[in-house]
């Protein structure tokens, strides 16, 4: 008996769904162990992206994009910024850990470029590597740009755009794209101006997208703040950036 096309069809998704899975990858910075995650793609010579999560650390929000950008054409790996035995467990914890890195960029910076050299191993295109990440993680993607790391563009989604007046504006090759949302109370228009400023004393090709009526988190389903519609434009836009820039 012949399977109906539509069975054929939906024989195919469960394989692909069931193929779909992330693999664990430690490695290390000095003597503090790192556990990220790869797409189950790896090894295939494909551009790559490093996804940098949220302040309390590798959540669902950053695995499931991972996923989706494996369904993209990409390799992509999960970064472990904080490291095994830090992972906060609420948000004061959070925010003492997020903020030791957003003042020591550098030490966040290495973290970053640490998870980069993992994602080239797992067989990603070294010329062609892009960084997106949401909340803290969209702060370490402007460090990223900041620090000129090997890498074609960043994406900050919903992150914390300002870095320390002290610091000089530098720079800037990696093209960036920022997506924000207008009613995000940590993204004030002096911060917005400061990073505009920043962007073009640096010479940088960037843009940057408001949504409207999205609040700080707007593109996590688990979070109070998720805007579907602007999620789901705010995806669109991050997959038209990585295929202009990566493909």
């Amino acid at each position: 008996m012949k399977l109906s096309s539509t069975l054929i069809a939906l024989f195919i998704t469960i394989q692909f769904t069931m193929a779909q899975t992330l693999k664990p990858v430690s490695y290390n910075d000095g003597t503090q162990k790192l556990n990220g995650f790869v797409t189950s793609n790896s090894g295939k010579n494909l551009p790559g992206v490093l996804v940098l999560p949220a302040w309390k650390g590798i959540d669902d929000e950053a695995k499931n994009t991972a996923l989706e950008l494996e369904k993209a054409g990409y390799i992509a790996f999960v970064a472990d910024i904080y490291g095994e035995g830090n992972i906060p467990t609420d948000n004061a914890s959070a925010a003492k850990i997020a903020g030791k890195y957003k003042s020591d960029y550098k030490a966040y910076q290495q973290r970053i470029f640490l998870a980069l050299e993992q994602l080239k191993k797992a067989g990603a295109n070294p010329d062609k590597i892009a960084v997106i990440g949401f909340c803290f993680g969209g702060t370490g993607a402007l460090e990223a740009a900041r620090g000129n790391l090997p890498v074609v563009g960043i994406v900050s989604i919903h992150g914390g755009l300002s870095k320390d007046a002290a610091r000089e504006n530098t720079a800037i090759t990696t093209k960036v794209l920022v997506e924000n949302g207008a009613d995000d109370r940590g993204v004030t228009q002096e911060v917005l101006a400061a990073l505009t400023t920043e962007l073009n004393v640096g010479k940088t090709d960037w843009q940057m997208i408001t949504y409207a009526n999205s609040k700080h988190t707007f593109t996590n389903p688990e979070s109070p703040d998720y805007n579907e519609t602007m999620a789901k434009r705010a995806w669109q836009h991050t997959l038209m950036f990585l295929n202009e820039i990566l493909k």
